[in-house]
């Protein structure tokens, strides 16, 4: 029981007794003889000789105690000790009746105090009851949301792990690189006070052990992709630029292909910076129309779609021929199964760190993409993996380490919505996206040496990079 519960029982409890107290003491106040009452209905007639007689003490409905005293006859002596004696027993009868109405009033205050309390109570009860629910529901949804974050880091252990074995490696080129900000630093401050030659072979020495750690590095899943950079602003809304992802270090040339049909002129730069300033080093007149912006430069040749047809040509830049040219058996063509945005992009060559690749879509596997390894001499297929992904759902694509992945769209808004493996012959969803300038994307390809992508984006000739998740092999595993 609460304690205003409790308060207002002892108040009741106390009346009671006063109550009791007065019918028993009153009469022995004045030495008067006491005759109790019967306990019947019927009342007895008490002669107001026989002295004070207490007639009936109760309760009032509104819970005051009411008493009932019968006196004797008054005699004409106001003097007498009995009066006296009256006139005391009528002051603290007086005085008792007040306390009593102030206790009453106390307690119906009280009571409603209580009453209102309750009501609070109930209130407060069932907020409770809510807080606790609601809670029980927050809590489910959060240990939900961290497991699934859990879910998600639990892959990336082993790579981390393999992190561990190169971090010391690592750590020494940094502090190499540092040594070496510090000697050039003083060099500025005092020429001469190191030999250059033996500098400029430490700085020599450090580029080959950091391109050798970038040897061990192995394909890695796409995680990231960053930018673009404007490289150029040129040509028609759809159109190609690529280099070569297996040209030495010192070969930096540049082909560009604009539009998507009706074009054989193949334009040739030397390096990027010649491609910016628009100074041509050379241009070759292809002996067919190309269809499409999916074409790819791999080891010195040009590999395209041959115009209404399902036709892959191998172009020589250096001997100007054609070198091998197959059909793509059963290859959807000439807007059949096109990229989101047409442009008779159905067959798109692509290349990566395994080699070359056609993806393209044909009846026999519903108008999914198909995935075709091909040998880069004699454009043989080599190997097919058929997906459930439909070709005319996808924006573009582009092969990274032997995973194709797909974006959901060549507008605004695009990301790389799927990805499917063909080594583990295995697909998922993905969430990758990216920014999209110039909200039309007619092509998007790989370069493996680079580690970037090439994109035409509505006359723009960008830049994307892109964070891949490595393996680094140590001198143990090779």
């Amino acid at each position: 029981m609460s304690p205003p519960l409790l308060k207002l029982g002892a108040v009741l409890s106390t009346v009671a007794m006063i109550s009791n107290w007065m019918s028993q003491t009153l009469p022995s106040l004045v030495g008067l003889n006491i005759t109790r009452l019967p306990t019947s209905d019927t009342l007895t007639q008490i002669s107001p000789k026989e002295g004070w007689q207490v007639y009936s003490s109760a309760q009032d409905p509104d819970g005051r105690c009411i008493c009932t005293v019968v006196a004797p006859e008054q005699n004409l002596c106001s003097r007498d000790a009995k009066s006296r004696q009256l006139r005391q027993l009528l002051e603290k009868v007086q005085n008792m009746s007040q306390s009593i109405e102030v206790l009453n009033l106390r307690t119906q205050r009280d009571f409603q105090y209580v009453l209102k309390m309750e009501t609070q109570m109930k209130g407060l009860k069932a907020k409770f009851r809510q807080i606790e629910d609601d809670r029980k529901t927050l809590m489910t949804k959060h240990f939900q949301e961290l497991k699934e974050k859990m879910d998600e880091l639990l892959p990336l252990i082993p790579v981390l792990e393999q992190y561990k074995t190169d971090a010391k490696l690592i750590t020494q080129f940094k502090e190499e690189i540092r040594n070496l900000s510090a000697v050039l630093t003083g060099i500025q401050e005092e020429i001469g006070a190191y030999d250059y030659e033996e500098l400029h072979q430490r700085v020599l020495s450090l580029e080959t052990r950091l391109r050798d750690c970038m040897k061990k590095l192995t394909c890695g899943k796409l995680m990231k992709i960053t930018g673009p950079i404007t490289v150029k602003i040129s040509g028609t809304r759809f159109g190609a630029w690529m280099t070569d992802p297996l040209a030495s270090e010192k070969n930096n040339r540049v082909w560009y292909m604009d539009s998507y049909t009706n074009n054989k002129i193949v334009r040739e730069y030397k390096s990027i910076a010649d491609f910016v300033s628009g100074a041509e080093s050379r241009t070759y007149n292809l002996p067919f129309k190309w269809a499409g912006t999916n074409h790819v430069v791999y080891n010195g040749s040009l590999y395209f779609n041959k115009y209404q047809s399902n036709i892959i040509i191998k172009y020589s830049f250096d001997t100007g021929r054609v070198l091998a040219q197959r059909s793509l058996e059963y290859a959807g063509f000439h807007n059949v199964y096109p990229y989101t945005w047409g442009g008779f992009s159905d067959i798109d060559l692509m290349a990566d760190e395994i080699g070359l690749w056609a993806v393209y879509a044909t009846n026999q596997n519903a108008g999914n993409i198909v995935i075709s390894q091909l040998n880069q001499d004699t454009l043989e297929v080599l190997k097919s993996w058929s997906t459930g992904y439909p070709k005319r759902s996808a924006g573009e694509s582009f092969m990274i380490c032997g995973t194709l992945y797909v974006t959901n769209s060549h507008l605004t808004g695009a990301k790389v919505y799927y990805s499917y493996s063909t080594k583990t012959s295995t697909y998922e969803y993905t969430d990758i996206p990216f920014h999209n300038q110039y909200f039309h994307i007619s092509m998007l390809d790989y370069n493996a040496r680079d580690r970037a992508l090439y994109a035409w984006n509505n006359g723009h000739q960008v830049l994307f990079n892109v964070t891949l998740f490595h393996v680094i092999k140590t001198e143990d595993d090779t």
